[in-house]
């Protein structure tokens, strides 16, 4: 758990320097996601690191805040509302307590306990790095909204871990039957490391550099925007329909949106 935990924490803390000297009116710049302003961005990790934080240390508590969030009829805008009534400081200070009890709470666990979530329980170890998946895909939006920059890292195969080993969800989200055919994953890591998934006799293939993938599995990217590439119908397939993250179908970016 310190391993996940100590990246975790670093990936916090490459967004934090990104926000803590932007000016306030960058604050309320839009963002590629639809509605959303940057500081919608950290409001939502906020809200969901507050949760995350209970699923770790107080399940009934936990539970009757997803049926509350159930209930307000928006799960989307979950913590918009309260981050929308703090000025930027005050939601970066926010922000950085609610980081500051999650790590608290995670690290602790035993890698292999249950916590639940928004559907299926997760282990301690997936949860964690979800949340990281999370922190990274949000900070992506912010980045892309303020035309910032921000060195891919290591950290980035945890990303892409989830998006592997998320291709069974993205169908079932769908009600689609996932094709019987594996797909092996290729990709160059940022130190041009190759980091592989899957049997590598299959004929089904995805390539391409690890952060362009990451990239396309939050979907953050259109596929055709990015240099991976999927060989196999298979692998093409998935590839369209790929998703790193839990909840409904996501609309994704249109083709061109980044090129």
């Amino acid at each position: 758990m310190d391993a996940i935990c100590n990246d975790l924490a670093a990936e916090h803390e490459s967004l934090d320097v990104l926000m803590v000297d932007l000016p306030d009116a960058a604050w309320d710049e839009p963002t590629p996601a639809a509605r959303w302003a940057v500081r919608d961005q950290i409001s939502h990790l906020w809200f969901f690191d507050r949760t995350a934080a209970l699923a770790a240390t107080d399940e009934d508590a936990f539970r009757a805040s997803t049926a509350a969030l159930m209930a307000s009829g928006d799960p989307d805008a979950a913590g918009l509302a309260e981050g929308r009534a703090l000025s930027a400081a005050e939601l970066l200070a926010a922000w950085r307590s609610g980081r500051v009890a999650l790590l608290a709470a995670l690290r602790p666990l035993d890698p292999k306990a249950r916590l639940p979530w928004y559907g299926p329980s997760m282990g301690a170890t997936s949860f964690a790095t979800a949340r990281l998946m999370e922190t990274w895909a949000h900070g992506q939006d912010i980045v892309d909204a303020l035309g910032l920059t921000r060195p891919a890292t290591a950290r980035l195969r945890h990303v892409a871990h989830i998006g592997v080993r998320a291709r069974p969800f993205a169908y079932a989200i769908r009600g689609l039957t996932m094709p019987a055919a594996d797909v092996r994953v290729e990709l160059v890591a940022p130190d041009g490391e190759l980091w592989t998934w899957g049997d590598a006799s299959a004929t089904d293939r995805v390539v391409g550099p690890a952060l362009d993938f990451c990239l396309v599995v939050t979907q953050r990217r259109h596929p055709d925007d990015t240099k991976v590439r999927a060989t196999g119908e298979a692998a093409v397939e998935w590839l369209a329909i790929a998703q790193a993250f839990a909840g409904p179908p996501g609309s994704g970016r249109a083709p061109g949106q980044f090129a």
